[in-house]
């Protein structure tokens, strides 16, 4: 993805899960290099509320440290709830700010991680989205899904026809705060 992003001129924003740079950290590292936002997704991807006081911290800390450590990069003040959940809850936002993050939600989910999804769909379905609305528009994606990387050189090719710029959200004037599915 790292390749075809940078053949496309395409700059992108990653949020990195603690235990996926754990195992993965030359990749985590060469997005970073390339040159991508890197934020932080937790450590475990547990639904945030359900995480007492205590594992909140914990989790955001582990996966800082990680990010900081393997990648290079300071992850705060990026942050994506898994699942979407949390963005909305006192205690996870809350949280977050006392640790120096804020939420980033999304205004178009891909759902590329469904598998029956082809990358035709998730090119359509985005495109679309996109198109329809008003105003800029931060895209849901994710890395490891196949049909994702299939689908990004037609949805980055047609949504570029129609003058989308492609940038990270630290470029943003608006940084979308809800995530619903």
């Amino acid at each position: 993805m790292v390749e075809l992003l940078a053949a496309m001129d395409v700059r992108a924003t990653f949020f990195m899960q603690g235990r996926w740079v754990e195992a993965y950290p030359e990749t985590a590292s060469r997005i970073a290099r390339a040159g991508h936002l890197v934020g932080s997704h937790s450590f475990y991807h547990a639904p945030m509320p359900l995480l007492s006081e205590s594992g909140l911290r914990a989790d955001l800390a582990a996966a800082q440290r990680v990010i900081s450590l393997l990648v290079g990069v300071e992850s705060r003040p990026w942050f994506r709830c898994p699942f979407g959940l949390g963005w909305d809850d006192a205690r996870v936002t809350e949280a977050l700010t006392r640790c120096g993050y804020r939420h980033v939600g999304w205004d178009v989910v891909g759902y590329d991680w469904e598998p029956e999804r082809s990358p035709e769909a998730i090119g359509a379905h985005v495109v679309d989205q996109v198109l329809a609305r008003a105003s800029d528009a931060v895209v849901l994606l994710h890395a490891w899904p196949e049909q994702t990387l299939e689908a990004l050189p037609d949805l980055i090719g047609r949504l570029r026809v129609c003058g989308a710029e492609f940038v990270g959200v630290d470029e943003l004037d608006r940084v979308p705060v809800a995530a619903e599915v």
